[in-house]
């Protein structure tokens, strides 16, 4: 669209950007920026995701454009970079390209592909070093027996991994994987996804929080979850464009502990970017910024006229529920 749509009070603006390589099942990303009187958010959810649940995505998106970020407590954050499910020779390109010291390497992708991610995750070895630090993403594809099996294998093939990210689905599944392996197991889904973030107990279950902003309806909420959870936190990024990656730094600026490198190096997976500078990282870290970069691309990477009024009526509706 070439004009921005007023819903509800909300300037937005659609956009599409096709990814680099599918991910997370997608090989485009779409989304809405929205304007506000302290500048600009994203409201972005993934279209499976039903109205209750994008309505915390709506919520973190009205926070960036209205009411800003928590004073920072550092200037730049650690980031690793992602390595989606490709093969052994494009993810050592990746994180050569990177130029981050960690690397976060999707695994369990489909049925069967242990053999495969062994191979990534060893690719991914060689291109960081000894010193690097690998990570990988289930996606809570596995069982427990299937999680213990792949994480000892993973575990080997990376000459020691820094955790396992939400290798199964639930809170119970996590804890009796956590006292049969030696890697310290990350919540992500288990938390965000939980009926309630800020009462979840994963303290048994994970020896690190995964927090995201959109998902979790804002920075302020953010933090809270973070002090609620009582664990190490590594921020990560929701796969938004740099405008909404720029909450996600804002949430790991204003930490008060930061022990690792956060999930933040994404802009990569997206072909384009709605900013006239994306937020790539520099030796392995990203800038804080006290607002989100202008989308001066929007009208470029506007998204088609089916797509946009999906997104307008979907906009329309999580608002509503919102500012109820």
């Amino acid at each position: 669209m070439s004009a921005a749509t007023t819903v509800d009070g909300v300037r937005a603006f659609t956009y599409a950007i096709p990814m680099t390589t599918r991910f997370r099942g997608i090989t485009v990303r779409e989304g809405m920026l929205v304007e506000g009187p302290a500048g600009w958010g994203e409201f972005c959810p993934f279209p499976e995701y039903d109205d209750a649940e994008a309505a915390a995505w709506f919520a973190a998106a009205h926070e960036a454009a209205h009411d800003g970020w928590p004073e920072p407590v550092r200037e730049r954050v650690p980031v690793n970079c992602i390595v989606p499910a490709v093969g052994p020779e494009r993810a050592q390109e990746m994180v050569r390209a990177s130029g981050c010291a960690t690397a976060k390497v999707k695994v369990a992708d489909e049925p069967g592909s242990l053999a495969a991610d062994l191979e990534r995750v060893a690719a991914v070895r060689d291109a960081l070093g000894p010193g690097g630090a690998v990570r990988v993403d289930a996606n809570a594809r596995w069982d427990v027996d299937e999680a213990v099996a792949a994480i000892r294998a993973l575990d080997r093939a990376a000459g020691g991994l820094q955790y396992v990210e939400q290798p199964c689905p639930t809170i119970e599944d996590l804890a009796a994987v956590r006292r049969r392996v030696d890697v310290r197991i990350a919540a992500d889904e288990a938390i965000r996804r939980a009926d309630d973030p800020l009462a979840v107990d994963v303290t048994a279950a994970a020896d690190v929080a995964i927090l995201k902003v959109a998902p979790l309806g804002g920075v302020r909420r953010a933090l809270a979850v973070a002090e609620a959870c009582g664990l190490p936190c590594v921020v990560s990024s929701a796969l938004e464009t740099s405008v909404g990656l720029a909450a996600e730094i804002a949430l790991a600026a204003a930490l008060p502990q930061l022990d690792f490198a956060c999930g933040l190096g994404t802009v990569a997976l997206l072909r384009d970017d709605v900013v006239a500078d994306p937020l790539r990282p520099v030796d392995g870290h990203l800038p804080v910024l006290r607002r989100a970069p202008e989308p001066v691309r929007r009208t470029a990477l506007a998204a088609d006229a089916r797509r946009t009024q999906w997104w307008e009526a979907r906009l329309a509706r999580v608002s509503a529920r919102v500012t109820a």
